[in-house]
């Protein structure tokens, strides 16, 4: 049965997209947006990032940067880059099964 220690939970699509971007170093949610949309194609409403924030904060997988400027920029943890790494391996697994299935199917 496959290991569930450093589960994302049922928001796994944002929550994984926010780590991805804030692996490549701290951000606001605006640049956190247009960054996921970027990579992605994804579009986040501001409401599902920082609802999606706010979670990861609890996890302790990301953390505040202190910042004169309104705006509150973030990082992710060790924890947090040991999660994402974690899901990643999962992602991996879960395409290759997907590879060797279709191709079994033979050619459409």
């Amino acid at each position: 049965m496959a290991r569930k220690s450093q589960e994302l939970g049922r928001f796994t699509d944002v929550a994984l997209l926010v780590l991805i971007s804030l692996a490549e170093g701290q951000k606001h949610g605006y640049r956190m947006i247009s960054d996921i949309e970027e990579f992605s194609g994804t579009s986040l409403e501001p409401g599902t990032l920082y609802g999606a924030l706010m979670r990861l904060e609890e996890r302790g997988w990301i953390e505040p940067v202190a910042s004169a400027e309104r705006r509150k920029p973030y990082r992710i943890t060790d924890g947090g880059r040991a999660a994402l790494r974690e899901q990643l391996a999962t992602l991996r697994r879960v395409e290759q099964a997907g590879v060797r299935r279709s191709l079994a199917w033979g050619p459409a």
